[in-house]
């Protein structure tokens, strides 16, 4: 069930039933298939039969409403905005498959055009192929990338590339991280290890650490998350792969249990089918309006 069909379902239950006890029942359920989360969805639910019977809300398109309202609660939008003359680094984090370097090369297109010097670090040393597609990002977009043996010390590599931008008068470091070790233990310490080096080297409070989640995912992107909220502290995410898959209902329950910023939607595999997440519109597309 693609993104769109999830909103006509939506359409079809607002337009097909009256407003009673089954209809919040059906509401809990398409929210749950929407990717919300069971729990979640029934709070939304529970929340919005109460707020509509106080206020007297008796029409489809005024529950509508309310329900715009209570989901807008539980999102924030964010951006990364950077000075340029200072040493900066985005540290790039999510689990394999979910689109890290592809993301990075769309970060590094969009510092780019804003007139920033940027530098791409290949930190993702442990997976093949994952530097030599980093480097063909670069040349296709004119942009340096640090790169070291593979298997090599990922952590080295940041190092290099915040020098690198130092030295060049400031700018921004994207790294790519790795999204799998042995281990979550193993992932865990390799990034803190790197976010230790980005922290130090990079000038005070210009380090920021986003997590990159494939919009396909549903509640399984709220439990990666978590995993690296809890090892680094996270600053926002990017949604990828928003297509006619992804229905995005996982945002809601990102931002309600862990109150992070979503700051990019990724649409496609261009450098510039990326744009800043507007959580108006979000939810406009989610409910199908």
């Amino acid at each position: 069930m693609g993104k769109f069909s999830f909103g006509e379902k939506l359409k079809k239950l607002f337009s097909s039933e009256s407003i009673d006890s089954s209809f919040y029942d059906d509401l809990t359920d398409l929210l749950v298939e929407g990717d919300v989360g069971a729990k979640l969805s029934f709070e939304i639910t529970d929340r919005l039969e109460k707020i509509c019977k106080e206020k007297k809300v008796s029409s489809k398109e005024g529950v509508l409403d309310e329900l715009e309202l209570i989901l807008s609660g539980f999102l924030t939008s964010g951006s990364l905005e950077f000075d340029c003359a200072k040493t900066n680094i985005v540290m790039l984090m999510g689990v394999n498959g979910v689109g890290k370097t592809t993301t990075a090369a769309k970060l590094a297109s969009v510092f780019k055009e804003g007139g920033c010097n940027v530098v791409l670090a290949a930190a993702d040393t442990f997976r093949a192929a994952s530097e030599e597609q980093l480097e063909m990002h670069g040349q296709n977009l004119g942009i340096r990338v640090v790169s070291h043996q593979h298997g090599s010390d990922p952590a080295a590599v940041v190092f290099d590339s915040l020098q690198s931008v130092r030295a060049g008068g400031g700018g921004i470091v994207i790294a790519d991280t790795a999204g799998r070790l042995h281990n979550k233990e193993n992932l865990i310490r390799e990034l803190q290890k790197i976010h230790k080096i980005a922290v130090s080297k990079a000038d005070s409070d210009c380090c920021r650490k986003i997590l990159v989640i494939d919009g396909t995912t549903g509640q399984n992107a709220v439990r990666q998350a978590e995993v690296f909220n809890d090892a680094v502290g996270l600053d926002g995410v990017i949604i990828t792969k928003y297509d006619s898959t992804a229905k995005g209902g996982m945002v809601f329950s990102i931002g309600k249990e862990l109150s992070i910023p979503v700051l990019y939607v990724c649409t496609g595999e261009k450098y510039d089918n990326i744009k800043k997440f507007n959580p108006d519109e979000f939810i406009r597309e989610f409910l199908g309006r």
